[in-house]
């Protein structure tokens, strides 16, 4: 095996990149590039019928949006069907394989028999050790030859050695009778001709690998290291459905979730590092080992994950936000910034970040700066507006007119002009929010109108006067 490591995210592309996908995904992409080795990814697509390019797209973007780059071209499994192939016919030209030749209608007779009869329905063909010779021409699958007898131990840094009776395993077909290879095959030749060293993937799979390793095996192959994680469930402690809410990694870009929270939030998910909960990529990539993953299903958290959110937001670098809320505004099917929008936003952001959760509200907060004038004011800035004269707002535009545009002469005016009316500042606040932003809950009126400039804080002082 190689000594470089190898790790392959594998969906099927029958629908969008859910949650579960993600953090699978995101594992491995960790474990690969904190050992300077190389993360793959492999479509699973030799489902005709339920695989489509729009899935495939889906997952694809979902993966772009997560920032979870893929080193060389996209693996289609469909299309190394004839490879798939060559591999049982050199197993069944070894004797590790044979043709079976038995129906289904046979075979369910069996089960059925079996089943009354109190005993295994595990299916032993009759044609695992006939002689070629008594072959009859009729259409036939490629059975592996399983072990008999003995045990098989799946060695998983996970879930630690699983140990599976080998009179448990039946003779897995390789090759369905329209010489057409089956999933279980697929996978094992692609890991292998792909280099893959790591198998990370959810626990569902467990039960394969032992029928995996037979083909292994047989091949002379190394097996490579089981990493079987736990699924996801939902807060109510059952398996996260649709039930639970948005499951694809695009809803949640939709949404308004920064990539970079999600990224911690998803890591956090059955994975730990001491009582870490807040922490940035490079460190993710340098702490992440198999053996910080715990055996338990984690929960989905919605509000773990808007704090996480948040504080993600708060300290990231202003022009990169600026572009990943503008990606998101396309994601969720909104209206596009203007250029003249875009830059006053980036120069707004540092007013902006802190306490924001999710996109929506930080725009939401960034309203004062998007709005153009005239401003119109929501039910509770109305109410604000309201509670104060009119020639109140006159009386102060002299001042503020006056002022040197710096944040501490601009708080002396205001707290000077409120102590001259008999009033506390906050009292002037709230209608100040009001005409400056049309919102009640906004950033500070000082960084308000730092932002916006006085010749535009003058203006929406005036029309607010009129």
């Amino acid at each position: 095996m190689s000594d470089q490591v190898v790790t392959r995210f594998a969906p099927s592309p029958t629908g969008f990149l859910h949650i579960g996908g993600a953090r699978t995904a995101l594992f491995n992409w960790l474990y690969a590039r904190g050992r300077g080795g190389k993360f793959l990814l492999r479509i699973e697509d030799t489902d005709r019928e339920r695989s489509t390019p729009e899935a495939t797209a889906a997952i694809l973007q979902g993966m772009e949006w997560l920032g979870l780059d893929h080193d060389g071209d996209v693996i289609s499994q469909f299309e190394g069907a004839t490879r798939h192939a060559e591999v049982a016919h050199q197993l069944l030209a070894e004797g590790k394989a044979y043709k079976c030749f038995s129906t289904q209608d046979e075979i369910t007779t069996f089960r059925e028999q079996a089943r009354a009869e109190g005993k295994s329905t595990l299916f032993r063909s009759p044609w695992r050790d006939a002689d070629p010779s008594t072959h009859p021409v009729a259409p036939y699958v490629i059975r592996i030859k399983a072990p008999q007898d003995g045990t098989t131990v799946i060695r998983d840094q996970v879930q630690g050695d699983v140990t599976i009776r080998n009179d448990q395993l039946d003779d897995m077909i390789l090759l369905r009778s329209d010489g057409t290879p089956v999933y279980m095959l697929a996978v094992v030749v692609d890991d292998h001709d792909m280099g893959v060293t790591h198998v990370i993937r959810g626990d569902d799979h467990l039960n394969n690998a032992a029928r995996q390793m037979m083909i292994y095996e047989a091949m002379g192959w190394d097996v490579p290291v089981w990493a079987h994680i736990p699924l996801i469930h939902g807060p109510d402690g059952k398996k996260l459905s649709k039930r639970h809410g948005a499951l694809g990694a695009q809803e949640y870009q939709a949404m308004g979730y920064p990539a970079a929270g999600m990224r911690n939030y998803l890591a956090r998910l059955g994975w730990s590092h001491g009582d870490d909960e807040f922490f940035t990529d490079a460190q993710a990539k340098e702490w992440f080992d198999l053996d910080g993953i715990g055996k338990s299903p984690a929960r989905f958290d919605l509000k773990k994950l808007e704090n996480l959110c948040g504080q993600h937001i708060a300290v990231a670098d202003d022009a990169a936000l600026r572009q990943e809320i503008e990606a998101y505004l396309e994601a969720a099917n909104l209206p596009n910034l203007t250029e003249t929008q875009s830059g006053d936003l980036e120069r707004a952001m540092y007013c902006l970040k802190d306490r924001a959760r999710t996109f929506p509200e930080l725009l939401e907060k960034a309203h004062f700066v998007l709005a153009s004038r005239p401003i119109e004011s929501d039910e509770k800035a109305a109410k604000a507006l309201a509670s104060v004269s009119d020639g109140i707002l006159k009386e102060l535009t002299p001042h503020v007119q006056n002022a040197s545009w710096t944040r501490d002469e601009l708080e002396q005016t205001l707290n000077s002009f409120a102590e001259a009316k008999g009033v506390k500042f906050g009292k002037l606040a709230g209608p100040l929010r009001a005409v400056l932003a049309g919102r009640a809950v906004t950033p500070s009126v000082f960084d308000m109108m730092l932002v916006l400039g006085k010749e535009e804080t003058l203006a929406r002082l005036s029309d607010a006067a009129t």
